[in-house]
């Protein structure tokens, strides 16, 4: 093992209590959009309590983004509150790039688990369920998808940090490249390459391991 564990998303579910908590799939936000959240950014800039619509707006994404990785409520609430807190001291130098100012945030909270991880020298928590086994590797024959999913798992506790976090933004929490790119600081060619190369070694193990498509 390498540092990371898998648990059942049912427990984040379990912790966010309300149904309309639930994580959804990243939707499309429209140009119009996020012209009238950068007017926002630039009242927060000039000043510094005109930062609120925005830290209302975007608590529970960042919360359960944090949430899914460290599967504890109470460190999930204080790496938030830190994401927050630099996110305000750092939002003068915030340009906008054509992405919903979320990418920014998902950027500064990855970086803080990956820094307290790094710390503490703790577990890494991946969150994983059954439809997420199947976007991943393709599989028609229903008699092998447990050992399939065996084998998943055992492949992503081997994955580099930096892959596997590649991983769970496209094909756990739906992701845009474009929105990949930002968090992660790459250009969207490169997002898209290195998802593509990392899925393709994947599927190759499965095969190696004695499963067909």
């Amino acid at each position: 093992m390498k540092g990371k564990t898998i648990a059942s998303i049912s427990q984040i579910n379990r912790i966010l209590a309300s149904k309309g908590d639930q994580p959804k799939p990243s939707k499309t936000v429209s140009m119009t959009e996020m012209d009238a959240e950068w007017e926002l950014i630039k009242a927060a800039k000039g000043n510094p309590v005109k930062f609120r619509p925005l830290y209302e707006k975007y608590y529970k994404p960042i919360f359960r983004f944090v949430m899914n990785r460290t599967q504890d409520e109470a460190l999930a609430a204080d790496i938030t509150s830190m994401v927050f807190m630099k996110a305000m001291k750092k939002l003068e130098k915030y340009e906008y790039r054509g992405v919903p100012f979320s990418a920014w945030l998902y950027r500064i909270a990855s970086n803080e688990v990956t820094q307290h991880f790094r710390t503490t020298s703790k577990n890494r928590v991946v969150s994983i369920n059954d439809s997420h086994v199947s976007d991943l590797v393709d599989d028609s024959e229903e008699d092998n998808f447990e050992e399939k999913k065996a084998i998943l798992l055992e492949m992503l506790d081997d994955l580099k940090e930096g892959d596997l976090e590649i991983v769970e933004l496209r094909f756990f929490e739906q992701r845009s490249f474009k929105e990949i790119a930002e968090i992660l600081g790459l250009t969207e060619s490169n997002a898209k390459v290195k998802t593509y190369r990392i899925i393709e070694r994947m599927k190759k193990k499965v095969k190696k391991s004695g499963f067909k498509d």
